[in-house]
């Protein structure tokens, strides 16, 4: 039973039907998926109907969810109650392919790890591909990148949560700070979810994690895999003021990186670490850290107006994430809010000695003018193109830089994170062409 007919639930399908398995398809919107169950001949049920589960999960030999599935969902219970094994498209990935593999979890930076990590591979000669909680599902990575001979996979709590199998043999754990808590219950079944990426390695493999992180210290206590640890100023792989060192020996001068904020220099030790731990060269981990200058919607240069810079960390969604950004920045006029998770905004208080001015959008900003009452001066927006007018007026006078890291979903004014970062350079863009931020 594969559950849901989303990017991944597809992915899921056409892999097992591909090998020949029979497959039962459950969403909780049948009609809007029906045409793509058909095209896989496949059956197609109602997940939001217990008799329909009930009908056919006795005969079930596993049940595959995607990831977006909450485990309160009740095709969990369901099966939970039944007894079948619930698997992770990682664990079906795994069972189909023995390629080695890299993995990346943690509360922010994912995604610009895999990609480092990724790209000091191939830099090193090694094929290499980027997949997981990415645009391809690993699941189709196995069969689409038949030419590459490792993977690297960026893994979200959501498709660690359930996994049994899933096993890399270095696995990095970035960073830990409440996330996703409407999905998983609580913090504690959150960082018990991102655990997993160490659960199944051997004394073989490589555990990366935070050095002197004393949130994820506890989830080390009986690791398997040979622990490298990761940080600014110590750690097997750190990073000074001045340069990124391995194991004792000096990688690449900071002042060669085009992205050298401390959360910055903290990614590149962690996919250091992963890229050596396969044997990627020095030479080619600096030549990457050297070239890389980021990824679209990760505190992205936007441009200057006039002497204004502007930049985009829409990807930042939790408090913890716009703390890290903004710690990069002296002054600066933030752009914050959106729909909030669940979680404590009041941490964003300890930005207010660094901030001109604070712009509060969607609907988290009632919520956010009382975090900054009486510390920053604060007004909300109704429209981007509002926020950024307000961000102008707090910036002309103090000569600070406007970020937008939100802090938030974006679920109340938009699709996702993509779609409220591009609109918010869709309106720098039409500031700079018009050469006016009156």
């Amino acid at each position: 039973m594969v559950g849901g007919l989303g990017v991944t639930g597809r992915a899921i399908t056409a892999a097992l039907t591909a090998r020949g398995h029979e497959v039962v398809v459950l969403d909780d919107d049948p009609e809007s998926v029906a045409n793509i169950a058909e095209g896989f001949e496949v059956e197609l049920l109602d997940s939001k109907s217990e008799t329909q589960i009930r009908d056919v999960i006795s005969e079930a030999t596993s049940v595959v969810p995607s990831p977006g599935i909450p485990r309160h969902h009740q095709l969990h219970v369901l099966a939970d109650r039944a007894g079948v094994p619930v698997l992770s498209e990682l664990d079906l990935a795994a069972y189909f392919d023995d390629r080695p593999r890299l993995a990346i979890t943690g509360t922010n930076g994912k995604t610009t790890v895999t990609e480092l990590a990724a790209r000091m591979l191939r830099t090193s000669d090694m094929r290499a591909a980027a997949v997981g909680n990415t645009e391809i599902p690993f699941i189709s990575a196995i069969d689409d990148s038949a030419k590459n001979e490792i993977f690297v996979i960026e893994a979200s709590s959501f498709a660690l949560d359930r996994t049994r199998l899933f096993r890399a043999e270095a696995a990095a754990w970035l960073n830990l700070a409440p996330d996703h808590l409407d999905w998983h219950g609580s913090f504690d079944a959150y960082a018990a979810a991102k655990s997993k990426i160490w659960k199944h390695q051997g004394k073989n493999d490589f555990s990366i994690a935070p050095y002197d992180d004393q949130t994820i210290r506890p989830w080390m206590e009986d690791l398997e895999g040979q622990i490298v640890t990761f940080g600014l100023g110590a750690g097997d792989v750190h990073c000074t003021e001045s340069e990124l060192l391995a194991h004792g020996d000096s990688i690449v001068a900071v002042s060669d990186m085009p992205l050298s904020r401390p959360h910055d220099r903290l990614n590149a030790c962690a996919a250091a670490a992963l890229a050596l731990s396969v044997g990627a060269s020095a030479h080619a981990i600096a030549q990457v850290l050297s070239d890389f200058e980021g990824l679209a919607h990760r505190t992205e240069y936007v441009g200057k107006v006039r002497d204004l810079r502007f930049f985009n960390d829409s990807k930042a969604t939790t408090p913890h994430a716009t703390i890290a950004a903004l710690t990069g920045f002296d002054n600066a006029v933030l752009i914050v809010g959106g729909r909030n998770k669940g979680l404590d905004l009041s941490d964003l208080q300890e930005l207010a000695p660094g901030l001109a001015g604070v712009v509060t959008i969607g609907e988290s900003s009632p919520m956010l003018a009382e975090v900054f009452d009486g510390l920053v001066p604060s007004v909300a927006a109704d429209s981007m193109e509002d926020a950024v007018i307000q961000a102008v007026r707090f910036a002309k006078t103090s000569g600070a830089d406007v970020v937008l890291s939100p802090a938030c979903a974006s679920f109340d004014w938009y699709s996702n994170y993509i779609e409220r970062g591009d609109h918010f350079k869709s309106v720098i863009e039409r500031l700079n062409s018009e050469g006016d931020i009156a």
